[in-house]
């Protein structure tokens, strides 16, 4: 572990700022992912665009993001102004969803998604470093847990309310829900009061380093790559993503075949809903939980992948497919508390703590997108139930992987626990 300090002191924010952090993150959660699926519907059925422009148009915020990540762990790492920086953030994806529907020319919705994939980069280093600089690395397990059951709460009022305003209104209403939620979640973030925030605790320092900056700390990022434990982290969350990421859009796809557009959707909605609901508690549990041992609790995201991948191939019942991604809610839930904890343990004192998140965000962002490029093709060439299968393979690989390279990364005072 990269590892400069034996000992970091507790912080104590106020209670203020913990319930603002609480909002940021409900109304991030839609903030930071962008109008995704929606977006392809609008310009489908109110612009008219082809399939070719739609996907250009899908990728770009997701490419964008891939390359702002690690720029953006890096810059968290090193600013005193995270708040300001991540209403500015909020700010620059309400403007661009606006001019998505107030003047829709191509190249302003191109360009809004690239906007909006350099701003979406930067709220989940951020999000961490403000978390780790209120409350320190004692008290983190439970708030990380936390953030992610108030950012899945998020997303479900929002995935209702878009479907809402999407049936009973028009799309171009879900833009300015995305917008409105960017403006509420500035105001949220502009209430974390500042002197609350300890910015080198943030960055995985001790406070009384403060102002220190050895030599052999410089190197920022060949430390993170110089370090066994985080490259085979890194390995397993880019092969679990490889194996998830395209499993949602091919059960969407399959769901699809023999179903009108309105029961397809309706389908999908119900997918992610599941999802999303189940990891609500998930992610609670795993917060508590979390000071029991990290690793264990990991390989029970990675165990559920290849049984969900195995399971898609056993019916053809379009309920039982939907119920399956309850697996996938416990998968996402657990991943996304401990791969923040996991990151914060193995950087414990070097100050790189947000460099290495946006280092493997930019590795896992890089597998996913390879993931959905890769099942295509497979698909296209074999069948439904191979694509799965293979998918699932991976997955089991991606088990390996966490299971024999990657070690244990909870702190020792937690170990006496």
């Amino acid at each position: 572990m990269v590892r400069a300090s034996p000992e970091i002191p507790a912080s104590i924010p106020t209670r203020t700022s913990l319930r603002a952090l609480d909002a940021a993150n409900f109304f991030l959660a839609d903030v930071r992912d962008g109008l995704g699926p929606y977006l392809a519907i609008y310009l489908l059925a109110t612009r008219h665009w082809n399939a070719q422009d739609i996907g250009i148009a899908m990728s770009l915020m997701g490419i964008a993001t891939v390359v702002a990540q690690t720029p953006a762990g890096i810059l968290v790492d090193r600013t005193r102004r995270k708040r300001l920086l991540s209403i500015l953030a909020a700010l620059l994806i309400a403007s661009a969803a606006l001019l998505t529907v107030l003047w829709p020319r191509y190249e302003i919705i191109l360009g809004g998604q690239v906007l909006m994939g350099f701003a979406a980069a930067w709220f989940v280093p951020a999000v961490a470093a403000i978390t780790l600089g209120l409350v320190g690395p004692k008290a983190l397990d439970n708030r990380i847990g936390r953030n992610e059951t108030f950012n899945h709460a998020g997303n479900v009022v929002a995935a209702i309310l878009a479907g809402l305003i999407g049936y009973y209104v028009q799309t171009e209403g879900i833009f300015v829900l995305l917008a409105m939620m960017s403006l509420v979640s500035s105001v949220s973030l502009w209430r974390i009061r500042e002197d609350d925030i300890d910015h080198e605790m943030a960055r995985g320092k001790s406070s009384t380093e403060k102002g220190e900056e050895k030599e052999d700390k410089a190197t920022g990022i060949q430390a993170v790559m110089g370090n066994r434990s985080i490259l085979f982290f890194a390995l397993a969350c880019v092969l679990f993503h490889f194996a998830n990421a395209a499993m949602l859009p091919l059960l969407g796809q399959r769901l699809a075949q023999g179903s009108s557009a309105g029961a397809s959707s309706a389908y999908m909605s119900a997918c992610i809903i599941v999802a999303q609901v189940v990891m609500i508690p998930v992610s609670h549990v795993t917060g508590q939980l979390a000071t029991l041992g990290r690793k264990r609790l990991l390989l029970i995201a990675f165990a559920v992948l290849p049984i969900r991948g195995l399971l898609y191939t056993l019916t053809n019942d379009p309920i039982l497919l939907v119920a399956i991604q309850i697996l996938d809610g416990i998968g996402a839930g657990i991943f996304g508390v401990l791969s923040i904890l996991m990151v914060s343990d193995l950087t414990s004192g070097s100050g790189l703590f947000n460099t290495t998140q946006g280092a493997i965000a930019t590795a896992v962002g890089l597998g996913a997108s390879l993931s959905n490029a890769f099942s295509g093709a497979l698909l296209q060439r074999t069948s439904y139930h191979v694509a799965f299968l293979t998918l699932a393979g991976l997955a089991v690989i991606a088990l390996a992987v966490l299971w024999f390279f990657v070690p244990e990364t909870r702190p020792k005072a937690h170990q006496r626990m």
